[in-house]
């Protein structure tokens, strides 16, 4: 038991210093902090999941995905899809490119 509330107390210096160690809880200064953050997100999607169906939950991400696709155009949502998934936990999409010498073309993005 000791164990487990001095894990606690670590999580809660981290979460002190700026570290997230909740998944969903950015943001949060304290462990409990993060923990509220967090299930508050979930939460959140789940109400507007249940509010509009799985299909309608879906189709809500679809419309997103196609209203982003016309605001940056067709080759800027292609070039923003390739900096994304070069993306780390660590690391933009952008840093890792610029270290990995891999050319994004960002004035492919529609400026709307």
């Amino acid at each position: 038991m000791a164990s487990r509330k001095q894990n606690r107390e670590e999580l809660e210096e981290k979460a002190r210093h700026g570290e997230t160690v909740v998944p969903g809880g950015t943001g949060g200064k304290s462990l409990e902090a993060q923990e509220h953050l967090a299930e508050g997100r979930s939460r959140g999607g789940q109400t507007r999941k249940e509010q509009l169906g799985s299909e309608g939950y879906h189709e809500l991400g679809v419309k997103g995905g196609q209203t982003r696709k016309e605001q940056l155009g067709s080759e800027g949502y292609h070039e923003m899809g390739r900096k994304g998934g070069l993306s780390t936990m660590d690391k933009s999409g952008g840093e890792r490119a610029a270290e990995e010498g891999i050319e994004i073309d960002e004035s492919k993005f529609k400026n709307t």
